[in-house]
């Protein structure tokens, strides 16, 4: 699949962002250097309109982007991947304003689960009150994606007004009472500075409101889902993509010197590899008809929708200790690359909407019943 942004993108990556991957991820440092190439070659900008400056690229293109940053730096493309389902979410029902300072390399995140609801994305406890001609936003915010470091955060919280489970907003980072609690010290993803965010009598205007007061949960099922979960598939399958290369390299470098034979050259690890080759290869084939029942409004699009991200996060776990597996003691040293990709691959699972709660969503939906 060939798109317009490959070169700049491939760019970033061999210049800045696999250069400091090892760094980021033993420090859990924010890949502030790595974000700000990616906005300078644009693609921060990739599925902004071009009529706001953007590149106006399709879900396909920001998949790409996604998996291949995530070869080289799974904190890197997890904070892009974030910052992809928020713009979705801005495009569609932002102001000009805010559509301009993302097409021109603004970094934006979502920011809904939340210390009383935890995964529970589509249950917001945090308030919108009007007040003064303004609206005051209070919240705990458990996990968000960039706390702190991005510019803005798409923001969920019960509705202002109206009937209806949630309200988005475009919220400033900067803005007069949101606090960041960290550093965050995770397993994996450690540079993605996913932290706790409070809001404090935080007070924007009535036209942050992104939507219909109340409308907050269905341009969630409608904008964000969509990208998010197919976005994390692909982010999934740039991790298995990058550990089968590894355990390939290991195989046909080492040799066992008293056969005078490579590894490949050994009938069950060739086999071990051949399946964990396999299993990719059919994860690829997943996200591939999941983006093209997407861009073709196939009647199956959403079951897809629903699923991908819990065949690609599964099968990056069981890939990911495949190669553990298949490398031996070599894939446990640190400069071999696999552990940090096997912690990466963890992520999925625990990201909310959980493989659990996803899970129940297929069912739910292919036996005709209500999603909530």
């Amino acid at each position: 699949m060939t798109h317009a942004h490959t070169a700049s993108l491939s760019a970033v990556i061999d210049e800045t962002v696999a250069p400091n991957a090892v760094r980021i991820d033993r420090e859990g440092a924010f890949p502030r250097e790595s974000v700000d190439a990616l906005s300078k070659a644009g693609l921060l900008g990739l599925i902004s309109a071009a009529e706001v400056g953007g590149q106006g690229a399709d879900l396909a293109a920001a998949s790409d982007v996604i998996e291949r940053l995530a070869g080289a730096c799974g904190s890197t493309a997890m904070i892009v991947l974030m910052h992809y389902a928020a713009t979705a979410v801005l495009e569609a029902h932002g102001s000009d304003e805010a559509r301009r300072a993302v097409a021109g390399g603004h970094l934006t995140t979502l920011a809904y689960s939340e210390a009383g609801s935890r995964s529970h994305f589509w249950a917001p406890l945090s308030t919108a009150t009007a007040e003064d001609g303004q609206v005051v936003l209070d919240a705990r915010k458990s996990w968000v994606t960039s706390a702190g470091e991005a510019d803005s955060y798409v923001w969920s919280s019960r509705p202002l007004e109206a009937d209806g489970p949630m309200t988005l907003w475009h919220v400033p980072s900067d803005s007069a009472g949101l606090g960041t609690r960290g550093p965050f010290d995770g397993l994996g993803l450690r540079g993605n500075a996913s932290n706790p965010v409070d809001a404090e009598r935080v007070r924007v205007g009535r036209d942050a409101m992104l939507g219909a007061d109340g409308a907050g949960l269905d341009i969630s099922m409608q904008v964000v889902l969509p990208h998010f979960l197919i976005l994390n598939a692909s982010f999934s399958l740039g991790l298995m993509e990058a550990l089968v290369a590894r355990a390939g390299a290991h195989l046909t470098g080492t040799r066992l010197e008293h056969l005078d034979q490579t590894l490949a050259e050994q009938p069950e690890a060739r086999a071990r590899y051949a399946r964990l080759r396999t299993r990719v290869d059919e994860v690829r084939a997943f996200v591939n008809d999941t983006l093209t029942a997407v861009g073709t409004g196939r009647e199956d699009a959403g079951l897809r929708v629903l699923q991908v991200k819990v065949v690609a996060g599964e099968a990056a776990t069981e890939v990911a200790d495949g190669v553990m597996r298949l490398c031996g003691g070599s894939a446990f040293r640190k400069e071999f690359g696999v552990e940090r990709l096997f912690r990466d691959s963890l992520a999925a699972r625990v990201m909310a909407p959980t493989t659990e709660a996803l899970t129940d969503f297929v069912g739910r939906a292919a036996l005709g019943l209500p999603l909530l």
